[in-house]
């Protein structure tokens, strides 16, 4: 083989979520309260919307969490497998030119010059100029016809983008006709002019209208990135869009793994903080009083720096530097869930309080059915959306504390691309002059758009799960109607 598959015990974990979410669906198809409560996410325009673009920025995840290493060239008179130090991903692969396609420093996007002026030699005479780029733009023989090549490279690529889009939707229409055993043309009919008037239908005309926008951008900017610095370069020349592309995976794990910490550890003390009572719920409650009270950066800091220490004295744990990122990314998910599940804890113990005083609670009791019991299967499903919202919710917030803590030194691993370290790195570069700042603004954008979107779909989610909001929803449909 010409590489070798590795896996990470983030990517382990990612894939393990991916199957478990699909399992989860499986479930709430099954269960008619829960497929009716996400058919209502689904019936939301907004959500649908967001719910594509998290998509997007998953399946980029997804792909930069298949990694390899490559093989290296057979030496003379050895017959000896050997494999690169450098493990690289299917994403790495897929977005090979950005990755090797470096320049010397900055360069700022769709540049074809150097961003500093260097001494350069040129008929004998040494003087101070832009020299040109050794990639970007380097096709072109005169830089003046850079706007119209730019503008082809456009065009061409959103044709390409809009005939991507055509299949997948093409091919998506005939599923969905023939789930329903109806003509194509009346499927296609029903999903970009639905009748309201029946029937709510799911918002499939935002997913394929979203799904058309980000066909375009993702067309324009292959095209551009071909001959191209799309987002420019840093300070030692990397291509800006290939880090922002790693960063997203990153951004994902912390939002996600956080989560197998934060969900046991909120679910089983709030419910028997709020079920048990008495010393059971002191102790629960002293525990994140105490924890609450210590400052989060302090403590996430001291946490990570002890983590970092222990890495540092066991480098025989570690065949590669992924893998030692791999294990401080892993230890800072790890500490930010042990310091983040005060606040849902404190929600499900409010909760369960109530619903411990209820009829069909007191029956079991009645019947001398088990405390374990009863908290599995009479108080927990009623707590599901509060946990659900929580999660969707936090997930937006993790991510903007990645970046927080990479900024300020104490986040993932300095080899390791995030977000975070993209913003740090540009801190210096915005007090040069002239300012570099696409580093900045590509960062910003890509967490704008993944957290906004998270953001979106969470108050989707609260809206389809909380019973307040149905309730709500259901008194102003009644006023309308009126």
């Amino acid at each position: 083989m010409d590489f070798k598959p590795l896996l990470l015990w983030s990517d382990i974990l990612l894939w393990a979520m991916v199957a478990g979410c699909i399992a989860l669906a499986v479930y709430c198809r099954r269960q008619d309260y829960l497929r009716r409560a996400w058919r209502r996410v689904g019936e939301s325009g907004v959500a649908m919307t967001s719910a594509t673009i998290l998509a997007a920025f998953v399946s980029v995840g997804l792909l930069d969490s298949l990694h390899y290493q490559p093989r290296l060239p057979a030496q003379e008179g050895s017959s000896e497998v050997q494999y690169a130090p450098e493990v690289l991903s299917v994403l790495d692969a897929l977005v090979a030119d950005l990755r090797l396609n470096k320049e010397k420093t900055y360069s700022a996007p769709l540049a074809t010059h150097a961003f500093a002026k260097e001494t350069m030699e040129r008929d004998g005479v040494q003087m101070r100029d832009y020299p040109r780029l050794k990639w970007g733009g380097a096709h072109l023989e005169e830089v003046a016809g850079r706007d119209s090549d730019l503008a082809r490279r456009a065009a061409s690529g959103a044709f390409y983008g809009l005939l991507l889009w055509a299949v997948v939707v093409g091919v998506a229409v005939g599923w969905m006709a023939l789930a329903r055993g109806a003509p194509y043309a009346a499927t296609c009919r029903t999903v970009w002019r639905p009748d309201t008037a029946a029937t709510r239908p799911i918002a499939w005309r935002a997913v394929f209208v979203t799904l058309a926008v980000l066909c375009v951008i993702g067309g324009v900017t292959a095209a551009w990135s071909a001959g191209y610095h799309v987002f420019g370069t840093d300070k030692v020349g990397q291509d800006v869009l290939y880090l922002s592309l790693k960063s997203v995976r990153t951004a994902l794990l912390i939002g996600t793994l956080t989560t197998l910490v934060t969900l046991p550890l909120a679910v089983a003390l709030g419910l028997i903080a709020g079920f048990r009572g008495g010393w059971w719920d002191d102790a629960i409650q002293y525990l994140y009083t105490v924890l609450n009270s210590i400052p989060g950066v302090l403590l996430i800091a001291a946490m990570v720096l002890m983590m970092q220490v222990i890495i540092d004295t066991h480098p025989e744990w570690f065949e590669t530097a992924a893998e030692r990122a791999d294990a401080r990314l892993l230890a800072l998910c790890f500490i930010l869930g042990l310091t983040s599940w005060t606040g849902l804890c404190r929600l499900l113990r409010a909760e369960t309080l109530k619903l411990r005083e209820l009829d069909y609670v007191q029956a079991a009791r009645a019947f001398g059915v088990g405390d374990a019991r009863i908290m599995a299967r009479h108080i927990l499903p009623n707590l599901m959306h509060i946990v659900l919202i929580a999660l969707v919710m936090d997930f937006s917030g993790l991510v903007l504390s990645e970046a927080v803590l990479s900024y300020i030194g104490i986040g993932v691993d300095s080899s390791m691309n995030s977000f975070g370290t993209m913003i740090n790195a540009a801190r210096l570069e915005l007090s040069r002059e002239p300012v570099v700042w696409w580093s900045l603004a590509a960062a910003f954008v890509l967490m704008l758009a993944l957290v906004l979107a998270a953001n979106l779909f969470a108050d989707a989610v609260r809206d389809a799960f909380d019973p307040r909001f149905q309730w709500r929803a259901r008194r102003i449909l009644k006023k309308v109607a009126a």
